[in-house]
């Protein structure tokens, strides 16, 4: 018995006195694992009189472990009030009921109220009702359970919403007459009790069988043969398993509820059954009505909300917009509040129209989705033609206020028309909202639209400013002539002026208000004169290149701009002054912006008298000595506002400081480059100094004259020393200063003399074979190439010389004689060697 009430888990489920075990209901749902089921579960009740083998039958027929009477201790109530349990070995899951018995003793006569509401808790949550009937009560009026099965049908009829159930009716302790015989005696009865209850006008002609499945069966005694009892009672088990598969005890049943929610359900129906004791359901028609138009209403909204059609419409209107959605979804509509009217046509007119128009207001509410979404459609759909045709307009140059009124009108009259297609007949919807944001809408891209347009244009104007004047303004700042700022006015004022035109008519079509107007306009001047500022600015900031460039423009070329040559007639101060004062007057261009007219300022005469016009000790000193009347000491200019100074005085006076420094190299060339000059056309030392080389070396030229070895000897070693010269290019080597070129000729020399002497060796083995003319022939090459070198030399030595002195311009000017001496020279010293 333990181990059968573990596998069934009995337990009760309603007390002897209505209470409902919700804990114990809730466990026994966990342990049996119910709420895994969803729908393939079943519920079976039996009901009957008292201690008339209920349990007992339940036990053997599904192995659960109800309470079941002692006869030995008398007839009395064992089951007190309501019970389950699982069927154990039966599928799918099946739950077993087993409900006190009626017509007991302990609850009396008058007390029956509980036994009704039982039984009606029964018929409502299961699919099978067991009703366990005594064999000799078939065919008599007054049987038990027959007052009982006529309360049973008129309520379950107007309380709750039909379902099929099956009744199976047990007869026990079956007599000698065949089940044949008495089937049809208790059907009958059946019918005579359906016919009686009291139905409403739908369902005045509707068969039992649409609510209910009738079975009967028979059992033999279990006290007096219990062995072919509980054979009996196998073989009706069998007819229990997948009952509710289609042909099963069960197999057509309605309304199941799913298992997750069973709890739920059998709480709220107790609840219901419970606020209703009497079960007087005519006398509270209120009620009735209440529950049923609920149904009916709950009903309709339930087809409208898997109707085919409105389905359709739905999925449609998610795509886009719906041509007659209104009066197609107000037909839908009207379609199920008419079928509400008629089957709730006799039930109370107050529930059923106040019911009536909660059906309405819940299906209203349940497509004003559908109904907004499609206005969203006809609302993005009109901003969207607005946006092309907008477009299209302008692309075909017409007016954009022109076009943008009259494609307004257009359409928000096309979302007028699309709003009253969508209106539905049952509803008094507005479209108010959604109009009024499509003008928003439209509003806020034709300002979007605008607002780019001009930003457009705006921009193409400065573009083209920009173009036209940057280049430009760069190349009067160059070029520092005597009225580059009146020239960058000028430039300016003309380039601005014809923008600004072409601005006026650009816009015209856009109907914009005065103010704005002269705004773009005087925005557009303001960004022209920053163009200048800005330009200005990054040119003071290269104003020190610009000086030595102009600097060493004018002092390295001639009024013909060609290269100066120092031939020592220049007055190098005067051209240097020049230059100084050429390059004075880029910087007094650039130390302040003068863009505007009348307004004349003395930069370029203070930084004239300032740094030119000052005697040079005064120039030299003023780094130590700073008068208090030195116009410079200052850092802003007269007469020049801050905002337009680019350098200021003090600024000035530094770079200016630093320019001399720079440029000081170039003039001290052009001076070297002079004397080197003058050098080179006296090339002969002076008289005396003759006289004294042929006074003191007489000697040493007699010594000579006396020993011509002395002469070969001085010969050879020269032509050694200038191969060497030639070979490691020691002008080349000390090009890069004195450390690297001893360094270099150290790694280099010793190399240097070996090829030397291979190639002397290689000689003297030459002309020792025999054969005179090719020994000629082969000294004839030598010769020559004795020759070249030693003109190669001679000019190496020339130009290494004059590149020393200065420039090239010098160079051609003072070293040509020099050098063609040198090579005169040259020719003899070849000839004899």
């Amino acid at each position: 018995m333990d181990a059968a009430t573990d596998a069934c888990c009995s337990t009760q489920l309603i007390d002897g006195d209505g209470g409902f075990n919700v804990s114990g209901l809730d466990h026994f749902i966990r342990n049996v694992k119910l709420a895994a089921c969803g729908l393939s579960y079943a519920v079976v009740a039996i009901m009957g009189p008292q201690s008339s083998g209920k349990s007992t039958l339940m036990n053997h027929l599904f192995h659960t472990s109800f309470r079941e009477m002692d006869a030995f201790k008398g007839r009395s109530q064992t089951t007190k009030g309501i019970w389950i349990a699982k069927c154990v070995g039966i599928e799918p899951c099946t739950i077993a009921m087993d409900l006190e018995g009626t017509d007991g003793r302990e609850r009396g006569e008058d007390d029956t109220a509980f036994e009704k509401q039982s039984a009606l808790f029964a018929l409502a949550i299961s699919d099978i009702v067991l009703i366990n009937m005594w064999c000799h009560d078939i065919g008599r009026e007054q049987a038990a359970n027959k007052p009982l099965l006529k309360t049973v049908f008129q309520v379950m009829m107007r309380l709750f919403s039909p379902r099929k159930t099956t009744l199976l009716f047990v007869i026990r302790d079956k007599t000698r007459t065949p089940l044949e015989n008495l089937e049809p005696i208790l059907r009958e009865d059946i019918q005579k009790i359906w016919d009686a209850v009291p139905k409403p006008q739908a369902h005045k002609h509707t068969p039992l069988s649409e609510f209910f499945n009738v079975e009967v069966t028979a059992l033999s005694s279990y006290e007096d043969k219990e062995e072919k009892f509980k054979e009996e009672v196998a073989q009706l088990r069998q007819r229990f398993f997948h009952s509710i598969a289609p042909g099963g005890l069960a197999g057509d049943r309605r309304g199941v509820v799913p298992a997750s929610a069973f709890s739920i359900s059998a709480q709220q129906i107790w609840k219901v059954i419970r606020e209703n004791k009497d079960l007087d359901l005519p006398a509270h028609k209120v009620m009735v009505a209440t529950v049923r138009c609920e149904e009916i209403a709950d009903e309709k909204l339930s087809c409208l909300r898997s109707d085919e059609g409105w389905l359709e419409l739905e999925e449609a209107v998610q795509s886009g917009p719906v041509r007659g959605f209104g009066e197609k979804l107000s037909s839908i509509i009207d379609a199920y509040l008419s079928q509400y009217d008629e089957e709730a046509i006799f039930f109370d007119e107050s529930v059923r129209n106040a019911k009536r128009k909660q059906l309405e207001s819940k299906a209203l509410d349940f497509v004003y989705p559908a109904y907004t979404t499609l206005l969203g459609h006809l609302r993005s759909k009109a901003v969207d033609d607005f946006k092309a045709k907008l477009e299209q307009s302008l692309n075909n140059g017409e007016g954009f206020a022109s076009s943008v009124r009259m494609w307004t009108v257009s359409i928000m009259l096309e979302f007028e028309k699309g709003s009253a297609d969508a209106a539905v007949r049952q509803a008094s919807w507005s479209a108010s909202k959604v109009r009024d944001k499509l003008h928003r809408d439209i509003e806020s891209h034709a300002s979007s639209v605008r607002d780019t347009k001009l930003s457009e244009i705006t921009t193409k104007f400065e573009k083209q400013l920009a173009k036209a004047l940057i280049e430009p303004v760069e190349s009067l700042f160059e070029a520092g002539g005597k009225d580059t700022w009146v020239s960058i006015r000028k430039l300016l004022k003309r380039e601005t002026e014809a923008a600004v035109s072409e601005l006026s008519a650009c816009i015209s079509g856009f109907e914009l208000d005065e103010e704005t107007v002269e705004r773009m306009q005087q925005s557009l001047r303001d960004y022209a004169k920053q163009i200048v500022e800005n330009k200005a600015k990054e040119e003071s900031g290269k104003i020190l290149i610009r000086m030595k460039d102009r600097f060493s423009t004018v002092f390295n070329h001639d009024a013909d701009s060609l290269p100066r040559v120092w031939t020592g007639k220049e007055d190098i101060r005067a051209i240097t002054r020049d230059a100084r004062s050429a390059s004075l007057k880029l910087l007094s261009d650039m130390a302040a912006i003068r863009l505007e007219d009348e307004k004349p300022d003395r930069i370029e005469n203070v930084l004239q008298s300032s740094l030119i016009d000052r005697p040079a000790g005064a120039i030299s000193s003023q780094n130590r000595i700073e008068g208090p009347t030195d116009p410079l000491a200052s850092s802003t200019w007269e007469e020049v506002h801050p905002k337009d100074t680019l350098i200021t005085p003090v600024q000035c006076k530094s770079l200016w400081r630093q320019f001399q420094g720079e440029t000081e190299y170039t003039v001290t060339q052009a001076i070297s480059a002079q004397e080197a000059y003058k050098r080179s056309n006296n090339w002969l030392p002076p008289p005396w100094a003759i006289m004294a080389m042929v006074i003191l070396g007489f000697n040493e030229f007699m010594l000579l004259l006396k020993n011509p070895l002395y002469l070969m000897i001085i010969f050879v070693a020269y032509l050694i020393g200038k191969a060497l010269w030639v070979q490691m290019d020691i002008a080349g080597e000390f090009r890069h200063g004195a450390l690297p070129g001893l360094l270099s000729l150290s790694s280099k020399f010793v190399p240097t003399v070996m090829n030397i002497l291979k190639r002397l060796a290689e000689e003297a083995q030459a002309n020792s074979t025999p054969g005179g003319s090719e020994s000629q022939n082969a000294n004839a090459p030598v010769s020559r190439n004795q020759m070249q070198n030693s003109d190669r030399a001679s000019s190496t030595l020339s130009n290494s010389s004059v590149s020393s002195v200065g420039s090239s311009g010098v160079d051609q000017e003072y070293s040509s004689p020099n050098l063609s001496q040198r090579r005169r020279t040259n020719l003899p010293e070849a000839e004899f060697s």
